[in-house]
């Protein structure tokens, strides 16, 4: 696992000790960053993003790399993104590791305007999360829902789908959130 752009690009990560975590691969990854940097006209400086079941850390660190002023790495378990997260240990002030489960409320005190989600597949999780996630996202917030390529999620209200794409076995939703 490494970093595939931005400042940090080619920086090795830890990968995870845990058979329960699943990295979001390297293709899908660059997409999304295409997306993103398409979305904002290429200038994350300012953005907020909120990485939930955040595993090792590694799509929220490659938001801090490749420009975003502020990421929050929720996990139940911390333990295999602490690691990565000591990687980048002159950016502790842009970092918020958040121990929660994600689909009951999680305490923050800021806004989110880019969710990325991506929950143990086919486990009933992502809706709970998304209805979660209500909480700290600002209206018009950009969200990036990975799931498996043949699983469905119903996105809740205040969801809008924006498109849906696949990258290997993943199908990455696309959603605005709308106060």
């Amino acid at each position: 696992m490494r970093i595939i752009g931005g400042k940090y690009r080619g920086k090795k990560l830890i990968s995870p000790v845990s058979k329960n975590i699943r990295p979001t691969s390297d293709k899908a990854r660059e997409a999304i960053f295409n997306i993103l940097r398409n979305k904002f006209g290429g200038n994350f400086y300012g953005r907020k993003l909120i990485d939930v079941f955040a595993g090792s850390g590694a799509f929220g660190l490659e938001a801090l790399s490749q420009g975003f002023s502020e990421i929050a790495l929720v996990d139940i378990d911390v333990s295999d993104l602490q690691k990565n997260v000591r990687l980048f240990a002159t950016e502790n002030d842009k970092i918020k590791v958040i121990k929660a489960d994600a689909t009951k409320k999680i305490i923050v005190d800021t806004k989110y305007d880019v969710l990325f989600m991506d929950a143990p597949y086919k486990m009933g999780l992502t809706e709970r999360a998304l209805e979660s996630a209500k909480e700290y996202l600002i209206d018009g917030a950009l969200c990036l829902i990975e799931l498996e390529k043949s699983e469905s999620c119903k996105l809740p209200s205040n969801y809008k789908l924006i498109d849906e794409r696949c990258y290997g076995i993943a199908k990455i939703v696309i959603a605005e959130f709308i106060l």
